[in-house]
């Protein structure tokens, strides 16, 4: 299933609790559905990275996103493939987020898809300003310019970090690479908060 990366129409990602680490599951379909990565990123790093793996062991890397400059709270983050060959990059609006996150993707690599990602609701947005430690609901929509919807990534109430991701076709039936969609949905958790 990991080798067509543009069928996919969703998958789940969920959050495995560490002390020293953030590790993430990628299931295709559902929650019990079939494992398509491991990711793990370290906490308290300079320069973010989040590398995802076919295996527990970590010996196999499928893709990565890394911070392109250390520190910095409108940095871009590269995406790529196994080989270091660019799939996409993103970046979080940093002027749009202060009331609503808001990532911008540029993904070429990707299947040629570009546009932004928007906290669904306002009003959940400033709530997650003020109370901290709490698992809010986020909903984020990714569009094109014109408005057409590639990902979707939706985190319900629950006591565990858990994010149904969705990749509509575009009117000609292509998709958002999974791989993309994973690293959006990884960094819609672990880069919220920044």
């Amino acid at each position: 299933m990991t080798e067509n990366f543009r069928a996919m129409e969703r998958f789940t990602l969920r959050q495995r609790v560490t002390l020293m680490v953030n590790r993430y599951e990628v299931r295709a379909g559902g929650r019990e559905g079939p494992l398509l990565a491991l990711a793990e990123q370290k906490r308290m790093s300079l320069r973010e990275k989040v590398t995802f793996f076919a295996d527990e062991g970590k010996t196999q890397p499928l893709f990565a996103f890394r911070a392109r400059q250390v520190m910095d709270l409108a940095t871009t983050y590269d995406i790529t493939d196994a080989w270091g060959q660019p799939l996409g990059s993103f970046r979080k609006d940093f002027r749009r987020s202060l009331l609503r996150s808001t990532w911008v993707l540029d993904a070429p690599g990707g299947q040629g898809i570009s546009g932004s990602g928007t906290e669904r609701s306002q009003a959940v947005a400033l709530l997650r300003r003020f109370v901290e430690n709490f698992s809010w609901p986020v909903h984020f929509d990714f569009t094109t310019a014109d408005g057409t919807v590639f990902l979707t990534i939706e985190r319900a109430w629950s006591l565990r970090d858990a994010y149904e991701c969705r990749l509509p076709p575009d009117p000609y039936g292509a998709r958002l690479d999974w791989r993309v969609g994973a690293c959006l949905a990884v960094a819609c958790d672990a880069l919220l908060s920044r």
